[in-house]
Formats: C-alpha cells, structure tokens, sequence
C-alpha cells in the first residue's frame, strides 16, 4: 500500500550557509516533508525554483540522491535562496535570508496539473504559493499547510481557507491558550489544526475534540527538522488512512530518528 502513496511538496527551498565554516546544507520546509516521505516508504515530488548557481546545482543533486522527484524543480537565472547560520556557544543562529529566485516564484499550469496528480500537496509559509492553492483545492487535491511558528502571517491567512490540514508550532502557550488559539485557526477553513510544542508533544483540533500526542524519548544530537520530520510522519499516516492518534505517533516516531543524528537528512 505504502508504495502508492504520492505526496507533492511546493513551495521554498533554502541553502542553510555556516558562515564560519562555509559549510552548505540543502533543506526548507516542502523539501524536508519530501525526504522524509520518502524516508518513511512513500514516494515524494518537490517542486520549486533555483538559481543556476553553484547551490542550486547542490539542491538539485541532494534532493534527488534522497530518491525525490525533482522533475519539476526549475532553475532561473540567479542565486539559491540562502539563510546565513552561524555557531554560538554551541546553538545555531540565524541571521539574514537571501531569498533570490523564491521571490518570483509562481506555479505555472502545467505545474498544478502535475501536482493535483497526487494524493495530498503540501506547502508553507515562504513558499509562495498560498495564492495558487484555491486552484489546487478546487481540483479535488487534499492541501496540508505550515504555518511555522506564525499563524497570524498574512500569507498563512491567505492559505488557510484552502487548506484541509493546518499546521504550526507554539511550545509556550498554556494548554488552554493554545485550545482557543487551534478553535480560531479551524473556523478559519481546515478541518484538522495540529500543534507541535517540542517536548511537550503535540496537539490536535478537528472542529469537535482535542487530541493530545506524547513525543518518543530519545538523545537530542539537533533539533533541525524536526518538525518537518513530524508533519511528514502525520501526514503519511493520514494517506495510509490511519486515525488522528495513530498519525500523531508516526510524527512522534519520525521526529525522534531525525533528532538522533545532526542535521536535517
């Protein structure tokens, strides 16, 4: 059954620069779900846009050695979006973001017929695509969204209407804070919000209860991609048909094998 699964992801990719080192490390939040479905024994598409630089040769080669499919990954003229990272006391801090081509990336039509091709899309909040979604929406294909840690985003307010499973992170918020904050983001349009809150699980609002997920203990080596590794496991256990509980595990269980080793895959 696994095998039929086919998720496309759209929307940003991002170079993550270790100014220190000049370390270089392919991601962003479509691609890294992409990876990690395939990780987790789907099949997974990401479409997006480089530069014709030397990084986005790099994104091109990783994200298909990870047995994506990149076939609808463009190239421009320009540079691949970049994020400087640099070391500090031992944590990683972000500094600016080059955003180059992602900036005037649209879908085009062929792209949309290829992504309402498989069983669910997916995208974020720096994708650039939440004005393109009420034609995925229309055309039948499920649409599950990041809003990262920003909700409240104008472009995660644009999206929200079209999409069928929301998602976002807050691991500050009281238990009853966070309740009212997933009930205003369901009268919004999803029919599912799930909250990540790091050590402290997850939750999860389909317009009647609340569902409270656990995380699976392990030893921390990086928290990059985490959540990512978590909406891929959730959302893989949704096209296998599985129960909101059992798809908050999968994202448990797919978060702990990406926090055991550094980076994001």
């Amino acid at each position: 059954m696994e095998q039929n699964i086919r998720l496309a992801a759209v929307g940003d990719n991002c170079i993550d620069l270790y100014d220190q080192t000049g370390d270089a490390y392919p991601g962003g939040n479509p691609v890294n779900v992409a990876v990690y479905t395939v990780r987790l024994g789907g099949s997974a598409s990401y479409t997006g846009v480089v530069g014709d630089d030397k990084y986005g040769r790099l994104m091109r080669q990783a994200v298909a050695a990870k047995g994506v499919d990149v076939s609808h990954l463009h190239t421009e003229p320009g540079s691949t979006a970049l994020s400087h990272v640099t070391v500090v006391n031992g944590d990683r801090v972000f500094g600016d973001y080059e955003e180059g081509v992602m900036e005037n990336f649209r879908l085009t039509e062929e792209d949309v017929d290829f992504l309402c091709g498989h069983d669910l899309v997916v995208s974020g909040l720096w994708g650039r695509v939440e004005g393109d979604l009420p034609r995925l929406k229309t055309r039948g294909v499920p649409v599950a969204f990041d809003c990262a840690n920003r909700p409240e985003d104008p472009a995660a307010e644009k999206a929200l209407p079209w999409v069928d499973y929301a998602f976002f992170s807050n691991d500050s918020a009281g238990d009853r804070e966070l309740e009212d904050i997933l009930r205003a983001i369901h009268t919004k349009g999803p029919e599912l919000v799930v909250a990540t809150r790091g050590e402290r699980g997850s939750l999860a609002f389909d317009g009647s209860r609340f569902y409270r997920g656990g995380i699976v203990p392990c030893t921390v080596v990086d928290t990059m991609g985490a959540g990512d590794s978590f909406i891929a496991g959730f959302l893989y256990g949704l096209m296998r048909g599985e129960d909101i509980p059992a798809c908050m595990a999968l994202g448990a269980e797919n978060s702990s094998v990406t926090l055991g080793y550094a980076g994001a895959w």
